[in-house]
């Protein structure tokens, strides 16, 4: 569960939390009168406020929910690696497959109007213009969709600037390179450099859209920064 994103846009939050636990009568589930909060939602959940609404305590918990266990077992203290907020390759790779299942439906919405759009054309000669260049211009948009969500998290602290966008778009310039050298090889598969210098831009424009989204999904970016950079 992405407690710091959620906790940030106030959607994980002190009302939030109180709503709960008078919508389930959490008084009369449990005897005791204590909640373990995960630490990065300590930015949305006020501890005296929930105390004062629902006489329930709070205590910040480790960063990780597997934690949770060895957590209670100490007395609820938390070691300095439970305390400790990483965003490494790991945690970084696990959320490629949520942004590949989210983007994909709109790459492949996309690709399809590509598809048919290519064979707008007088007569026989569109179903040509299909066979020509249809599946190349299905072929990337879903190209540039799995750029967007793989590359901006796999290469992220070696891409250069603060903001996603920025990241993202130079993320995309990878794969724009990459279809250079297939235009140069296979000059066929493009009309014109007009096309051709379309799908050059759509690499990084793709790539550095869909890298904003994994401003909610880091653990180094405030709301400030994030509404600063959607503007």
């Amino acid at each position: 569960i992405n407690i710091w994103c959620a906790a940030g846009k106030g959607t994980f939050g002190t009302a939030e939390l109180v709503n709960r636990i008078e919508a389930v009568d959490l008084k009369r589930i449990v005897s005791h009168r204590r909640l373990i909060v995960p630490q990065l939602g300590a930015t949305g959940v006020s501890a005296h406020l929930v105390r004062e609404r629902s006489g329930f305590h709070v205590t910040y918990g480790p960063v990780r929910a597997k934690d949770i266990p060895a957590f209670m077992q100490s007395g609820m203290r938390a070691t300095p690696a439970m305390r400790r907020v990483t965003f490494g390759f790991r945690d970084r790779i696990v959320l490629v497959p949520v942004d590949i299942i989210g983007n994909l439906k709109y790459a492949v919405f996309v690709a399809a109007c590509f598809l048919l759009l290519t064979g707008l054309g007088a007569g026989v000669s569109s179903f040509n213009q299909v066979a020509r260049y249809g599946i190349i211009n299905a072929w990337f948009p879903l190209t540039a969709a799995l750029c967007g969500a793989i590359l901006p998290a796999v290469l992220l602290p070696w891409l250069p600037g603060r903001a996603f966008s920025v990241k993202g778009a130079v993320a995309g310039i990878l794969p724009m390179l990459g279809v250079v050298l297939l235009l140069r090889q296979h000059p066929e598969i493009s009309r014109n450099w007009l096309s051709a210098a379309s799908w050059l831009l759509l690499f990084p424009t793709a790539t550095s859209f869909i890298g904003m989204n994994f401003t909610g999904s880091s653990t180094f970016t405030s709301l400030s920064g994030v509404k600063k950079e959607m503007r």
